[in-house]
């Protein structure tokens, strides 16, 4: 079998990685093997925190909106469950965005639903 010399691969391979982990403190930017490992570790958690992420956002927007459905003396779960009921279909993002800058603004599909339901 013949040789194979891979020392142009070999050394593109690791410029890759070492230029990927070029932002890392100490040896995780400098050495191959510690940088590899950081590499993969980095990426793993990529792919989770962006799942992560949206869970964080969905968390913030429910916590603005029951603030918001508290200042107008009626609770998140029954704020969402009224909601539906009257088939006013926003979803949480917007309804956070309108509650968070504007009080007035936010009190006004509340109070159409409490009046609705009365």
């Amino acid at each position: 079998m013949t040789r194979v010399k891979r020392g142009s691969t070999a050394r593109r391979y690791r410029k890759n990685i070492l230029d990927f982990a070029s932002g890392f403190r100490g040896a995780h930017s400098r050495l191959f093997r510690t940088a590899n490992q950081q590499e993969k570790r980095a990426l793993a958690y990529a792919y989770v925190d962006r799942n992560n992420r949206k869970r964080e956002f969905r968390r913030l927007w429910i916590a603005r909106i029951n603030a918001a459905a508290r200042k107008n003396g009626i609770t998140y779960s029954s704020m969402i469950h009224n909601l539906f009921e009257n088939q006013i279909f926003l979803n949480r993002k917007t309804l956070a965005q309108v509650a968070t800058p504007d009080a007035y603004c936010s009190s006004r599909p509340i109070r159409k639903i409490n009046n609705e339901k009365d």
